[in-house]
């Protein structure tokens, strides 16, 4: 597992293909990763290198078959995409930790505000 475990237990993903769907995460994250919104404690912005859409939404799509609490939309723009991330309230704590995992991989810090 990372440093930052954000698969909880309500996660169907079976333990031992965890480790590498964060990779997957992670490296979604290193790539295209450009700047991070914690909007606040149960959405989250992460806005990537619109070349990553692909990519992004298969990714999306495959972790919320196995974690139904998360939620993604995306918005795409000529210059960026925005990967919105909701949780329900009792999830908050993994969106905090996926969003801390994602700024660090791509060697950003999180911004906390308003959109």
């Amino acid at each position: 597992m990372t440093e930052i475990d954000w698969a909880p237990t309500a996660c169907t993903l079976p333990t031992v293909e965890r480790p590498l769907r964060e990779r997957e995460f992670s490296a979604l994250f290193a790539a295209s990763l450009r700047r991070v919104r914690q909007v606040n404690s149960t959405r989250a912005d992460l806005i990537l290198d619109p070349a990553a859409e692909t990519a992004a939404r298969d990714l999306a799509g495959r972790e919320s078959s196995c974690c139904s609490f998360f939620t993604f939309a995306f918005e795409s723009a000529t210059d960026s995409l925005t990967m919105r991330i909701t949780v329900p309230e009792q999830h908050s704590a993994v969106l905090e930790a996926l969003v801390a995992t994602a700024a660090r991989d791509a060697g950003l810090n999180a911004v906390a505000g308003a959109v």
